[in-house]
């Protein structure tokens, strides 16, 4: 097997394809068992809001529903950012992995021909 500067970029390239594939797949599953198995890993602690110092700026509180519907709707959002990432990973790295590795395959065929 002829080492060159070719060869190790292939080899490079199929591995980060491989290595975004595996990670955007770790995060689909951990998404996964947060939404299924561990249901209150993503609950967030909430503190109340300070008072306001001066009587005259009349801060308006948010109520109790408020910040848990705010929670709730922060909670999704990351969530679905963090689908669309996995997804995005995982669409980017199985054709970069697949291509590279395939033209490796060509070039051993070649080799041993």
């Amino acid at each position: 097997m002829k080492f060159n500067i070719r060869l190790l970029y292939l080899y490079l390239f199929s591995f980060v394809g491989l290595l975004i594939v595996v990670i955007g797949s770790i995060q689909m599953v951990d998404l996964g068992l947060k939404a299924f198995v561990f249901r209150n890993a993503d609950t967030y602690i909430s503190y109340p809001m300070p008072k306001a110092l001066d009587p005259v700026d009349q801060v308006a509180q948010p109520s109790e529903e408020e910040l848990e519907r705010y929670q709730r709707q922060q909670s999704k959002s990351d969530r679905e950012r963090q689908i669309s990432n996995s997804i995005a990973m995982i669409l980017i790295g199985v054709p970069l992995y697949f291509y590279h590795w395939k033209t490796i395959q060509k070039e051993n065929q070649k080799e041993f021909v």
